[in-house]
């Protein structure tokens, strides 16, 4: 573990050396500077929303579930390279295929916004380095995110933009549409209050929207002259790895 954690530091600091242009070494740098190797064995747990999630991952075998309680019922989602199925109050209930979609979905956008950028090496992940910009006087790297039908899931169609730093490389801003019934939503984000938990960084994030219409090229010089609406706040609590 101390040699992947040096070669992924190093490869940071070579990085840090010349400007990259290549989209895939900055999200490999990326994925280095915040977890590396720990991303692949291990069991991240966190509470958003008033729901529990757990993360467990090894190697290529992974199982998400989400914990939601009430006054009467306990749900418990699970989400594994087997599907999805679901307990309420211990017991195994049958779930509609469409729901099944639904929920998958759900669980899954969770984790992945949590672990990120570790999720930016997916197969079905296509990358495009989109240039250079300064935000915050922060020098950042864009580098646009877009997923392959084949294993991108229902929402395959979205594209993301992620701002990343060139000095650590840390995700600190990203932006991404996502359909809507009347078309096309956007949304940015703005992320705050790191903190490392037993080698994997974990960001908060502001979420913002456009106040009217806007493209999502558009939202990094709404966002600097504060034309963007904030909507809420994404936090990640009770954290724990393993």
């Amino acid at each position: 573990m101390k040699n992947a954690l040096l070669l992924g530091l190093l490869a940071v600091a070579t990085a840090c050396n010349s400007n990259l242009t290549d989209p895939q070494k900055i999200i490999d740098n990326a994925i280095a500077a915040s977890g590396g190797q720990k991303y692949l064995n291990s069991t991240s747990e966190f509470d958003f929303r008033d729901r529990h999630y757990i993360a467990k991952r090894n190697g290529g075998v992974f199982s998400y579930e989400r914990i939601t309680k009430d006054s009467i019922n306990t749900t418990h989602d699970f989400l594994s390279n087997d599907g999805f199925r679901r307990q309420i109050n211990g017991s195994q209930v049958e779930v509609a295929d469409s729901m099944k979609t639904r929920y998958s979905a759900s669980v899954n956008s969770v984790v992945y916004f949590a672990l990120l950028p570790y999720g930016l090496n997916d197969p079905s992940v296509q990358k495009k380095f989109l240039g250079e910009t300064q935000i915050e006087n922060k020098e950042q790297y864009v580098v646009e995110i877009t997923f392959g039908q084949e294993g991108g899931g229902e929402d395959h169609e979205d594209i993301f933009i992620y701002w990343i730093n060139k000095k650590d490389f840390t995700i600190d801003y990203m932006a991404y549409s996502f359909a809507e019934n009347d078309g096309e939503g956007y949304r940015f984000r703005k992320a705050y209050n790191p903190r490392r938990v037993n080698g994997i960084l974990f960001f908060d994030y502001i979420n913002y929207k456009p106040k009217s219409g806007a493209k999502l090229t558009d939202l990094e010089e709404l966002f600097k002259k504060g034309e963007l609406e904030e909507l809420s706040k994404i936090e990640l609590l009770n954290i724990s790895v393993e």
